[in-house]
């Protein structure tokens, strides 16, 4: 039987992603000092499928020799989350909770040092996207690329996704509809309103 935090789909994975791209980097060694806490962005197939993460890395980080030796890690996304209390609710008697949306992803590394500028201008143009006057690298000039020669690009090839979308499907109707009010306009509230249309509620 299939966790019903567990039931979601490959828009559910692209949009958390877009929305919460900073992401942690763990190296198979597990050790603490080879994980790095980075900005990622998807790249799907025609059918909509997560099948890589483009982002680039600091030279000189202890998470670089170690993928050079070994190229699987483990890369996480933390989405929308919040504590919920009985008093959100209002039953004495009620479980307080953790509400919360993530990502585990297992994956392969590749550098690109030849396309690390397209690493950069990639995450840019995604960040700078919407702003009334998007900035450009080009503005920073000859120091551009001064500290590009610091970074290098990478691919992330992605094998398993498994996500966790602990947003209230285990809830009576109208207690995850007391939760979401009480949450007001946040993303961990839009992000249950999602999943309660999934279901096929309002």
């Amino acid at each position: 039987m299939v966790d019903q935090f567990e039931q979601y789909d490959d828009a559910d994975v692209r949009d958390l992603i877009s929305e919460y791209p900073m992401a942690w980097l763990l190296a198979a060694s597990g050790r603490a000092d080879q994980t790095a806490l980075l900005p990622l962005l998807g790249e799907y197939d025609d059918a909509g499928a997560l099948v890589s993460l483009l982002g680039h890395i600091p030279r000189r980080h202890p998470l670089v020799p170690a993928l050079q030796a070994d190229a699987r890690m483990l890369v996480l996304f933390q989405g929308p989350h919040a504590y919920i209390s009985p008093g959100q609710v209002g039953i004495a008697n009620w479980a307080p909770t953790w509400n919360f949306a993530q990502l585990s992803i297992e994956a392969e590394l590749d550098f690109l040092p030849d396309e690390t500028g397209s690493a950069l201008t990639a995450l840019v143009g995604v960040m700078e996207r919407g702003r009334p006057a998007p900035w450009d690298v080009s503005a920073m000039g000859e120091r551009y690329e001064m500290l590009a020669t610091r970074v290098v690009g990478f691919r992330a090839r992605v094998g398993r996704v498994v996500g966790r979308f602990k947003l209230g499907q285990d809830e009576r109707p109208e207690v995850r509809e007391t939760i979401i009010g009480s949450l007001g306009d946040t993303p961990l509230a839009r992000w249950m309103r999602r999943f309660e249309k999934k279901r096929g509620g309002a």
